[in-house]
């Protein structure tokens, strides 16, 4: 069976020179939110976003369409099925660290963090893993976060504050970038005891200082950690936010049925709105609950 996913970063120049093949070969042309352009033909859909900036391709004929159009004719190198030989530090044992809910009034904040080694990888690239922010089905967020753990067993983590407990930590470390370090530290210190013999971890950079060192120092953990910008593109950390997504919106589809609120993601508009409703509703003191306090949201509504 083909594979049904493709993702892969483009210079500039590959960006306009895939958008040249697409209007040659009759794509649709739409727009769609955080993309240069995404294109559709058939059942087959090329998004472009313009973080990366990288290409997905989803779809039945996402192997033919990488095959004979987007590496002869855009990357002029043969990449699918050679992943080990481009990425090979992916391949190697490590754990990916990623978190969910930082940006989000509602809901909680969570941590999650993946072991992988060759085979895992390859696997979960076969699965169609990749940054769970360029998934927007909720459904399809959890397929994937299953076929995670039914691939990787034990070798995962995934640790969650709701508002309430998260506005405690926040009273304490008055930074959230600190809170995020105390969180990654956390998950993997679970994971180098459940898989001593891995030696690295890597998380997408959110701080400048060493802020994560620190909290692994304080916790007498030791292996070689990498933080970087885009380091989504490695599948553990890919797997990682899928799992930290999936926990996120349980919570949220959870609690936005026991109060009766479709509790919205992000801190705009629409969630001042249901933020002052929950007020009307429920009172004050119920929000940390549900929010976290230190967005300047709390004060605006």
């Amino acid at each position: 069976m083909g594979k049904a996913s493709y993702t892969l970063c483009l210079s500039d120049k590959q960006v306009a020179t895939l958008k040249d093949c697409l209007t040659r070969d009759g794509f649709d042309f739409q727009d769609k939110e955080h993309a240069l352009y995404s294109a559709k033909r058939g059942k087959l859909n090329v998004t472009v976003y313009r973080k990366g900036p990288k290409v997905l391709v989803q779809g039945k004929e996402t192997e033919d369409f990488v095959k004979f159009v987007l590496e002869p004719e855009v990357v002029g190198e043969a990449r699918l099925g050679y992943e080990e030989h481009w990425q090979a530090e992916m391949f190697e044992p490590h754990f990916g660290i990623d978190e969910s809910g930082k940006g989000d009034y509602f809901g909680p904040l969570v941590v999650a963090g993946v072991y992988t080694n060759r085979e895992i990888t390859r696997a979960l690239l076969d699965a169609g893993i990749m940054d769970s922010k360029r998934i927007g089905s909720r459904k399809r967020i959890r397929e994937l976060a299953a076929g995670i753990r039914g691939e990787v067993g034990g070798g995962y983590k995934v640790i969650r504050w709701a508002p309430a407990r998260y506005n405690l930590l926040y009273k304490d470390y008055k930074n959230v970038n600190r809170l995020l370090a105390r969180g990654h530290a956390t998950v993997i210190k679970d994971l180098s005891l459940r898989v001593p013999s891995c030696g690295r971890a890597l998380s997408d950079q959110f701080s400048k200082a060493p802020l994560i060192a620190g909290e692994l120092k304080n916790r007498g953990v030791r292996l070689k950690l990498e933080e970087r910008t885009k380091a989504e593109n490695d599948i553990a950390v890919a797997a990682a936010s899928i799992l930290a997504r999936e926990s996120f919106l349980d919570w949220m589809d959870q609690v936005s049925e026991k109060v009766g609120l479709d509790l919205p993601l992000g801190a705009g508009h629409g969630v001042k709105e249901i933020a002052r409703e929950f007020l009307r509703k429920f009172g004050k003191e119920k929000l940390a609950e549900i929010a976290k306090l230190h967005f300047r949201t709390t004060k605006e509504i």
